[in-house]
């Protein structure tokens, strides 16, 4: 390893972000998705809630009223997600921070979804702006859906009041933490007919504040889960096609950027999947599969990216559904290898840049998944390793590529086995490869007290790890 270059981690074709936690399932930690998946998302989606002026608050409202008599997923007072605990007079020690610098340390950024009550205060919103300072470059998704009727905002404020209120904490938040960029999530063109998007004039004001566009898009989806049961003929469930799916997404960003004044933003879809209640668990996996080989063959450049909802569920919205006996307990779905497989492809991988060559100690900056400097290191193997591991002195926090597989090193972590790397995918002669190493903060958070402190953060590599490849077994077979 005598030859060192910097690489620039920089924008996928088509990002691929996913949902991990919400109202059907808990939070899965970033070391096991990065495991399962074999490669780190550009962000990981966290749904949480915020209604400070409710007696019941900051209880999650399924667990304070458990005996109450709900048909519906959203008949409580407000929305069954988790409590944001920071904002005004909290503080950063809980949810949905200690996630959030979990999914950091991981080498991903963050997209906080965050209902909010209308009628909260400016000051509210500046605390919550406070509050995601230190997080680099959030994405944060207010008042989703808010062109429908289920949510807990919709029920307390009119259209044209909701859509005022994502205009003033779009503009609150930007204000007090730069550093973040708000997603505007409505209905899209839902009648081909119309062109229009759903409650166009109450919303055309938000659509040209926000940073990014949104739509929310189920090819098939059991809203009634899980107080019924999707059987054929019922009123709680819908599919669609999937090309119809892909046509719609594609009228909204027209009339988005229609409405912009013919000025294109960022286009993403911030939940996609289709609920195996409806399909069933094969024709889900063929579903995700049909919508993502669209993209590539039509070549989506429009399309900025989608998360898919989500990681782990306990309906059939999951790459894994949990396990009714454990919920630390995940049950693989078809869907999982499918997806798994896709976001390796290179439509959907980030784009590696290699730079000039340098040498040691040299300061990386990490900006985020999407521009990052790191560190390619090229290795020869004469063959398929039996053993391939890389031992560190220092207590730096890594994420690390070899041969398409991610592994994460931890600052207490030695030595990582890069061996699984090779399982999958083994070699069948001599190759030549990169090893990439970049740096995110080891705290999750970045250090304000920097100049960019907002959006980047700094860690100085004064060392190479020791890499130790063997051929075959330490000891040979007595056989």
């Amino acid at each position: 390893m005598n030859k060192i270059n910097k690489i620039l981690m920089g924008k996928a074709k088509c990002a691929v972000d996913l949902g991990d936690g919400s109202e059907r399932g808990e939070y899965v930690n970033q070391d096991y998705i990065l495991h399962k998946l074999g490669r780190p998302h550009r962000s990981i989606s966290l749904m949480y809630c915020y209604y400070p002026l409710d007696k019941e608050w900051p209880g999650r409202i399924s667990e304070v009223m458990k005996d109450a008599e709900v048909s519906f997923q959203w008949d409580y007072p407000y929305d069954d997600y988790f409590p944001y605990l920071g904002g005004l007079g909290g503080n950063t020690d809980g949810e949905p921070f200690t996630c959030m610098r979990d999914v950091r340390r991981h080498g991903q950024d963050v997209t906080l979804t965050l209902t909010i009550d209308p009628a909260v205060s400016d000051e509210h919103l500046i605390a919550i702006a406070n509050d995601l300072r230190p997080f680099g470059r959030v994405l944060l998704r207010i008042n989703h859906e808010a062109t429908g009727n289920w949510f807990s905002f919709n029920k307390r404020a009119t259209y044209q009041e909701v859509a005022d209120f994502y205009c003033r904490a779009h503009r609150i938040i930007k204000e007090h933490a730069p550093n973040v960029s708000t997603i505007l999530c409505i209905g899209g063109v839902e009648n081909p007919e119309t062109g229009e998007i759903e409650k166009e004039k109450e919303f055309s004001q938000a659509v040209r504040d926000t940073d990014i566009w949104s739509v929310d898009k189920y090819m098939a989806l059991h809203w009634g889960w899980p107080y019924d049961v999707a059987e054929t003929g019922g009123s709680t469930h819908s599919r669609s096609s999937v090309r119809d799916t892909y046509e719609m997404t594609k009228a909204s960003y027209e009339r988005f950027k229609y409405i912009n004044g013919g000025v294109s933003k960022p286009m993403v879809m911030s939940e996609f999947n289709a609920d195996g209640d409806v399909t069933g668990a094969y024709e889900q996996a063929e579903m995700v599969k049909h919508f993502c080989d669209i993209l590539k063959e039509e070549e989506a450049d429009w399309f900025t990216g989608f998360t898919f909802y989500q990681f782990r569920d306990r309906g059939r919205l999951g790459l894994e559904i949990e396990d009714p006996n454990n919920p630390d307990v995940g049950i693989e779905q078809p869907v999982m290898q499918v997806y798994k497989k896709l976001i390796h492809e290179d439509w959907f991988l980030p784009s590696m840049t290699m730079g000039e060559e340098i040498t040691l100690p040299v300061t990386l900056r990490w900006g985020g998944s999407e521009d990052a400097e790191g560190l390619a290191l090229p290795l020869h193997f004469d063959g398929n390793p039996h053993f391939c591991e890389l031992v560190f002195e220092d207590d730096l926090n890594l994420m690390l590529e070899i041969n398409g597989k991610w592994f994460y090193k931890s600052p207490q972590a030695k030595t990582i086995d890069l061996m699984p790397a090779f399982y999958e995918k083994p070699l069948d002669g001599e190759a030549d490869m990169t090893l990439k190493i970049f740096a995110p903060p080891a705290s999750g958070e970045n250090d304000l007290s920097a100049e960019d402190g907002l959006f980047n953060s700094y860690t100085t590599v004064e060392k190479l790890p020791k890499i130790r490849i063997r051929y075959s077994a330490i000891e040979k077979s007595k056989d």
